[in-house]
């Protein structure tokens, strides 16, 4: 099923993004990898704004960056049932609609729904100074606010997260008794 289901996903994505490592008759094994970087090279739209786009749409982020930097590599559970399969790649396909809309210029590169993903409830009181509206911002295409998933918390500088980890865990001398 997982095997099916990652060639399910690799065929609809294809008209859309480029999918890797295919072999005979353009199948792929458990999982297909999507490579982003040309839309970033052309676009400015980055693996980590997709990934965070798709909170926005209710799913969370596939592998990025893994085993080809620049990359989503999707792997579909032998769980995921059809419905499930087609809304993530109808997702895929609007995030694709979305980085088409910063590439013609119509939204600016630095300040489009991707770059700003995710939305959170807080994102939206006070001033909207976006060159995009709320509702494309938090009810993407696809998403009625009865399924809307709102993220608790915007996006973070990862780099600096990444050089300055915090620990919230008790000292370790609270594990001697």
């Amino acid at each position: 099923m997982a095997v099916l289901s990652a060639n399910y996903v690799a065929k609809r994505l294809e008209p859309h993004y480029p999918v890797l490592y295919t072999g005979p008759g353009g199948l792929v094994a458990h999982e297909c990898i999507i490579d982003l970087r040309p839309l970033t090279k052309a676009t400015g739209v980055s693996v980590d704004d997709v990934a965070k786009r798709l909170i926005d749409y209710g799913f969370h982020a596939p592998t990025m960056s893994f085993p080809v930097a620049g990359t989503l590599m999707i792997e579909p559970t032998e769980s995921e049932d059809l419905a499930e399969l087609d809304r993530f790649c109808e997702a895929m396909i609007a995030i694709r609609a979305e980085i088409e809309k910063v590439g013609s210029g119509e939204w600016p590169a630095d300040d489009n729904p991707l770059r700003g993903a995710p939305h959170t409830a807080g994102a939206l009181a006070g001033e909207w100074e976006h060159a995009y509206s709320r509702e494309e911002a938090v009810f993407p295409a696809g998403v009625s606010a009865a399924d809307k998933y709102w993220p608790p918390v915007r996006r973070i500088d990862q780099a600096f997260g990444d050089r300055n980890l915090v620990c919230s865990c008790p000292p370790l001398d609270a594990y001697e008794d």
